[in-house]
């Protein structure tokens, strides 16, 4: 019997071995075709608007005022949209790991796409928390176009050493604050500091808070293990620890202003001062086995918000990160990309590879039907700024009488749910442009 035993584990390691092998060498070859966008229409990025050629101040009014202010649209610069694009953070499968939680796989090809959606949609929103919207990466522009080019796990890793070598003595310089110079040096340091500290936050080490490592174990609770697929909602639930498909009004209030214990204790309940960022995840459906089309418009307005980190879906069985859209087809980036470990531990380890310099698009009818919407609030003022403008989009749907998700009035303990909403705090971020700040910045509802 327990020879038997013993078989059925080595034949279960060999199996994930094989898998595994299989799937690096399938997604450390991809051909990637060029992404073709029209003059004509306007691209919408994580609410902004682009233009790509210069057009008279009514037709820009006509195209972009629907979705975005005056101020988000930017005219005839598609070298602005890509250095914006390129900046996001871009997470992607990633061989040559350390063990996965209760596994022996050292690679998440073929199943840990949703999980690194859901790291996208959170790096996101730490851009937006500590760097701002308009930041972008002083490199980006350096990076060459992915398209129409065929790369393997070897070619990246000559690729990385490459640049790691020629960009030894640049580090050398800026891994020092410089002891002179102005405010806007200095500015620059500690924004590219924040930045490489964002990124490794989502390194692919035991470490790591909110790396994959983190997220399998998490997922553990919930019945998953690492080679499990995870959908969009599965990954939205791990992240928030809840499960409803409805924003309560009172624990997002609750969650910016610090608040612990139970509500109905006033003397148990203590506030943080400054209070704190929120960031909302909404498990949605949008159709049945298919997309309604009558939520093409839904996404769009979505996609058009300043305040929107992005959305977790793709088609069936294969997970995207959604960051924009032009006419009818959705911007996204592609975490189906298997490129080698990076230690992130290490001082000046390369960022090239977390950067994506060439979008990909699809069109709105080819989106699966589940997935999860992300939303970041600053503070309660701005949460009542997202409640008021979020309602209206939902009640002038064509679908009103089924919306995709909705507000209430109060908490969720008030409408007897049987799962409780849980607020899940990340103890190891502070807001840095704030002297004196807390580690309790920042809260994941």
């Amino acid at each position: 019997m327990e020879t038997n035993v013993t078989g059925t584990d080595e034949v279960e390691k060999l199996k994930s071995k094989f898998m595994s092998a299989w799937h690096n060498v399938k997604y450390s070859w991809a051909l990637k075709t060029k992404t073709a966008f029209s003059r004509n229409s306007p691209v919408f990025l994580l609410g902004k608007c682009y233009h790509f050629q210069f057009l008279d101040d009514e037709s820009h009014a006509e195209s972009c005022t629907a979705e975005a202010s005056d101020d988000d649209v930017i005219a005839g610069n598609v070298d602005g949209f890509r250095r914006d694009f390129t900046s996001r953070v871009w997470l992607t499968y990633r061989e040559e790991i350390p063990a996965l939680p209760g596994s022996t796989l050292t690679s998440d090809c073929g199943w840990g796409c949703t999980l690194r959606a859901g790291q996208m949609i959170l790096a996101q929103a730490l851009l937006l928390h500590i760097l701002g919207r308009d930041w972008t990466w002083p490199e980006a522009m350096t990076l060459e176009p992915l398209d129409t080019e065929t790369w393997t796990s070897s070619t990246a890793r000559k690729l990385v050493a490459t640049l790691e070598a020629s960009l030894q003595g640049e580090r050398a310089q800026v891994n020092h604050c410089p002891a002179q110079g102005g405010a806007e040096e200095a500015d620059s340091y500690l924004k590219e500091a924040h930045h490489r500290t964002i990124v490794s936050w989502f390194g692919d080490g035991h470490s790591a808070q909110l790396g994959v490592h983190r997220l399998v174990q998490l997922g553990m609770t919930s019945g998953k293990q690492a080679g499990d697929w995870y959908g969009p909602a599965v990954v939205a639930h791990i992240l928030r620890q809840a499960n409803v498909q409805t924003v309560y009004s009172a624990d997002v209030i609750d969650s910016h202003s610090g608040q612990t214990g139970s509500p109905s204790d006033p003397q148990g309940v203590d506030t943080i001062p400054d209070g704190r960022a929120v960031v909302i995840l909404i498990p949605v459906r949008l159709g049945g086995e298919k997309i309604n089309p009558e939520y093409f418009s839904f996404v769009k307005s979505i996609l058009s918000l300043d305040y929107c980190i992005g959305i977790i879906g793709g088609k069936p069985k294969q997970a995207y990160y959604f960051v924009g859209f032009q006419d009818d087809s959705l911007i996204y980036m592609d975490p189906h990309y298997c490129q080698s470990f990076v230690d992130v531990s290490t001082s000046g380890f390369p960022l090239q590879s977390f950067h994506c310099p060439s979008p990909k698009k699809m069109a709105f009818n080819k989106m699966d039907p589940s997935c999860t919407i992300g939303f970041y609030s600053k503070n309660v003022e701005h949460y009542e700024r997202i409640n008021s403008e979020l309602s209206k989009i939902l009640q002038t749907s064509s679908l009103e009488k089924y919306p995709a998700f909705t507000f209430m009035e109060g908490h969720g303990m008030d409408y007897e749910l049987t799962v409780p909403v849980v607020r899940r705090e990340w103890p190891f971020i502070s807001d840095t442009r704030t002297a004196g700040a807390t580690s309790g910045d920042f809260v994941l509802l």
